[in-house]
């Protein structure tokens, strides 16, 4: 517990609460990325898509997402062949149906679609941002607001 002024105070409590070992994890895999991950990234990193910002291999405990923007609540994973088994596509739908229940949204592609296709992938990527209604970093940036003296004006209390 802290203290302020003399006073006990919980410590607030973490929203994402993160082993250290998943955190690490996450770390190693963002210095590893498969080819059709580091094609992804290289269209989404930084705002470059649509303004959205995007975040790689971010823990969102128990889970590692392999992509997660943020404004829009989505998650994007990029499924290797290892997913294809019907044990693993089982953990997977377990796993969607939790981040899901969360408010997350998960989309998926292979790595052959991302590989052979990504416009396609951006596309599809881009249409849920944009359903899902949620403005990006940038646009509020450049957000434009009436200039000082114009607009609606509060009511005076002096009336």
């Amino acid at each position: 517990m802290r203290t302020a002024g003399g006073l006990a105070m919980d410590k607030r409590p973490k929203l994402n609460d993160v082993a250290p070992r998943l955190r690490s994890f996450a770390r190693a895999q963002r210095k590893d990325m498969p080819r059709a991950e580091s094609l992804f990234w290289e269209e989404v990193r930084g705002g470059r898509f649509q303004g959205a910002k995007f975040k790689c291999q971010v823990p969102i405990a128990p889970f590692i997402a392999d992509f997660y923007c943020a404004s829009a609540r989505l998650i994007i994973e990029i499924d290797g062949p290892v997913h294809d088994t019907d044990d693993h596509r089982r953990r997977d739908e377990a796993r969607d149906a939790w981040l899901t229940a969360q408010g997350f949204m998960v989309l998926r592609f292979s790595t052959d679609l991302v590989l052979s296709n990504l416009g396609a992938v951006m596309d599809a990527i881009g249409a849920v941002i944009g359903d899902r209604g949620y403005p990006s970093p940038a646009s509020l940036r450049e957000a434009s607001f009436p200039a000082e003296g114009e607009g609606p004006r509060c009511a005076s209390a002096h009336t």
